[in-house]
């Protein structure tokens, strides 16, 4: 903190001088402490009165500003994400791009699909890391996870009211709030599509916008045709680098929008086009999985041994049979891995 307001130093100054002062006759001690009283007030009504001051100790909604927001989320994703270059790509742009528009038309809803250990997760703690400080903890970021938050098939009114009524609230207190669905694979058909209201085009809905706020979805399913599309280009001889979104979008979309068992079915989030971006996460190779493997080594604190390094690789699962290309877990049991080794 560099620079406190004039009053509040004003007010920490007269703390400071209390032990030397000598009250006279003409200063009664109840004088005194009422003059204290209100140079305090006074300090507390400057401090509440200047927000940037305020936000430095307690969280606040809108904290990081736009630009700062962009940048921590590209140099994290740059130094963290792992063959993910559609991901890197599209997120950053689309999350920068939201949040330096002053008038945005609907809040930005990104799907994330893919294998499990791709980078979904992480890519969302990354998002809500870059826009609030507490990330994940933060009283304006929300996750629901399906199978913990809306495991019965017969509560399914229940859950969409009081969905409903949580973003509702939420939105209200803070417009750039932040929600997290994991595990949509295993959402109950029809239960997202009750959010629909508050995805789409509308300026104010009972009189709450909600087109500052950020929707991430997170599911496994499009895997096997973003596998399908990897593999050919593999085949053919050209590098996961070629690939391009424009690639696999529309297939993922539809391969989403088809499968009974994605959250997605039939769901009217996609047939009214009110997913901004459907994000392929490809299926992770070797050599990313020695990287996954070298950052987890050095994030605890030890130098790095090559030979555990490529242990741990080897002792990874990958598919197809024959040419053992991808890791079928990703890189989601690491960190478990080492434990055995340190």
């Amino acid at each position: 903190m560099k620079l406190l307001p004039g009053v509040l130093r004003a007010a920490l100054g007269l703390v400071l001088l209390l032990p030397l002062l000598r009250p006279a006759n003409a200063v009664e001690p109840i004088s005194l402490g009422l003059a204290i009283a209100g140079a305090a007030a006074s300090a507390l009504t400057g401090f509440i009165s200047y927000p940037r001051l305020y936000c430095y100790f307690r969280e606040c909604c809108l904290q990081r500003h736009d630009q700062r927001a962009a940048a921590a989320l590209q140099e994290n994703l740059d130094k963290k994400l792992f063959g993910q270059h559609l991901v890197n790509k599209v997120v950053v742009k689309a999350v920068k791009g939201f949040l330096n528009n002053t008038n945005a038309k609907k809040p930005l809803a990104l799907s994330l699909h893919g294998w499990t250990g791709t980078g979904k997760n992480f890519v969302g703690r990354i998002v809500a890391e870059s826009i609030y400080k507490r990330g994940l903890q933060s009283k304006y970021v929300h996750q629901f996870v399906a199978t913990l938050h809306f495991p019965h098939a017969h509560s399914i009114n229940l859950y969409k009211d009081q969905l409903q009524s949580w973003i509702r609230g939420n939105v209200s207190i803070c417009p750039r709030s932040l929600f997290i669905f994991d595990e949509m694979d295993k959402m109950h058909a029809g239960l997202i599509d009750s959010i629909k209201p508050f995805l789409d085009y509308y300026e104010l809905l009972d009189g709450v916008s909600y087109r500052q706020a950020i929707f991430i979805f997170l599911s496994n399913a499009g895997a096997e045709k973003i596998t399908e599309v990897a593999l050919d280009f593999w085949r053919n001889g050209r590098t996961r680098e070629d690939i391009q979104l424009t690639d696999i979008q529309n297939a993922l979309s539809v391969s989403v929008f088809n499968n009974k068992n994605s959250g997605f079915w039939h769901s009217t989030l996609i047939d009214r086009n009110l997913i901004d971006y459907f994000v392929p996460f490809l299926p992770l190779e070797y050599k990313h999985v020695k990287m996954c493997v070298r950052v987890e080594i050095e994030s605890r604190g030890y130098a790095v041994d090559e030979d555990i390094l490529t242990r741990i690789a080897n002792e990874m699962t990958y598919f197809p049979r024959e040419e053992r290309i991808y890791s079928d877990k990703g890189c989601k049991t690491v960190d478990a891995k080492l434990d055995y080794y340190f």
